[in-house]
């Protein structure tokens, strides 16, 4: 008999564009660009982020874009911008330079720990998504900026695990599941998830999709860890789905103790 889960449909939209894979991948760190084709093969990310200064159309060898099959969507980042008007500008380069309509915002002032800036994260979503932009902002997690930034138009909103490049998983945790709890759009995490069985964690705890770059392009074995991600991702939003029991303080049997060899 094929389970409720099986048979619901369980498609993530970001705007009205549609996508079966909740895992999100990146371009940077790769140690050769060629890997980045087999990886997204065996992982089935259908959306890739992309720093527009790693795109130039006019370099015939370097152009990253050149590594990124054409049925895999470019999501290009403002991977440099310090203010909510550089990532406008990086966002309108990259639609003019035919990368299409997506864009994450990334307005980052901290140097030392890469936090994002959530007051220019809001105020460049408000304006791009009034241009038609489909915005995903990276965001430190919060929940009244949660609630603008939906207001401001986002697509959807990209709490951070950790850090970025950092591996060190869901540090944002209780942060986290209350966006989850709150937010009416789709809730990725974002930075810091190093291991698979994170990405799964935070699949459990709901979120609809996670973006892991660094774990993947750093690892030794770049195509079998995005598949040991994309599995991961999977079991965790099964578990998610099914609703799985609470924790308990004490235990309980899983069979009766009385009732054989004695009453």
């Amino acid at each position: 008999m094929m389970s409720t889960i099986q048979t619901q449909d369980d498609t993530l939209y970001f705007g009205d564009v549609a996508f079966s894979s909740r895992l999100l991948t990146g371009t940077g760190k790769f140690a050769s660009g060629d890997i980045i084709a087999p990886m997204l093969a065996a992982s089935g990310s259908e959306l890739i982020t992309v720093a527009l200064r790693r795109v130039d159309p006019n370099a015939k060898e370097k152009d990253i874009l050149q590594y990124i099959p054409k049925s895999v969507r470019i999501l290009p980042n403002t991977s440099g911008a310090r203010t909510a008007e550089e990532a406008v500008r990086i966002a309108r380069i990259a639609r003019e330079a035919g990368c299409g309509d997506f864009i994450k915002i990334e307005v980052i002032t901290d140097m030392k720990y890469l936090l994002p800036d959530n007051a220019g994260t809001l105020r460049a979503t408000e304006i791009l998504a009034k241009e038609g932009f489909i915005v995903l902002p990276y965001m430190m997690p919060d929940i009244t900026v949660t609630k603008q930034l939906h207001d401001a138009g986002a697509a959807a909103i990209m709490p951070l695990g950790a850090p970025i490049g950092t591996n060190r998983g869901l540090e944002m945790k209780p942060m986290i599941k209350r966006i989850i709890e709150i937010s009416k759009l789709p809730v990725v995490v974002d930075a810091g998830i190093g291991r698979p069985s994170q990405a799964a964690e935070a699949m459990e705890m709901g979120a609809d999709a996670v973006l892991v770059n660094t774990a993947i392009a750093t690892s030794h074995d770049p195509v079998a860890a995005g598949k040991a991600f994309a599995l991961a991702v999977q079991a965790g939003r099964m578990a998610y789905l099914a609703q799985l029991a609470e924790e308990k303080e004490y235990a309980e049997a899983s069979s009766p103790l009385t009732g054989f060899l004695r009453s």
